[in-house]
């Protein structure tokens, strides 16, 4: 039973742009290669945090939406438990209106980014 999921994570501030971009890589293909379907990606880029992790006070910031197997999403949580470069993340499962809402904000993002 496919599910749709939504992933956002955080990653440590001290990655270059090229570390950030690997990072990504490396969990867009964990998921592709385990079977699952990337339906949306979005860079929130470096932001603050309301509180300091690991001695942090930003981190960069990363969504990930796709479709794929529960049992997919634990083995994906263990990925981001062993990468030292992430300081949170938190994957959930969308509903349908959860679903709807998302389609709603894509498309009111890429008609923003249409008018600059």
């Amino acid at each position: 039973m496919v599910k749709q999921y939504e992933t956002v994570f955080i990653a440590t501030p001290v990655l270059s742009d090229a570390q950030m971009k690997e990072a990504v890589a490396k969990y867009v293909n964990f998921i592709k290669d385990n079977g699952g379907e990337i339906v949306y990606e979005e860079d929130w880029g470096l932001r603050q945090l309301a509180y300091p992790i690991q001695h942090k006070t930003s981190g960069f910031y990363y969504l990930i939406e796709f479709k794929a197997d529960p049992q997919l999403v634990a083995a994906f949580e263990t990925q981001y438990r062993r990468d030292e470069r992430i300081l949170r993340y938190l994957t959930v499962a969308l509903d349908k209106n959860s679903i709807a809402y998302a389609q709603k904000r894509r498309a009111n993002r890429q008609a923003k980014a249409n008018n600059e």
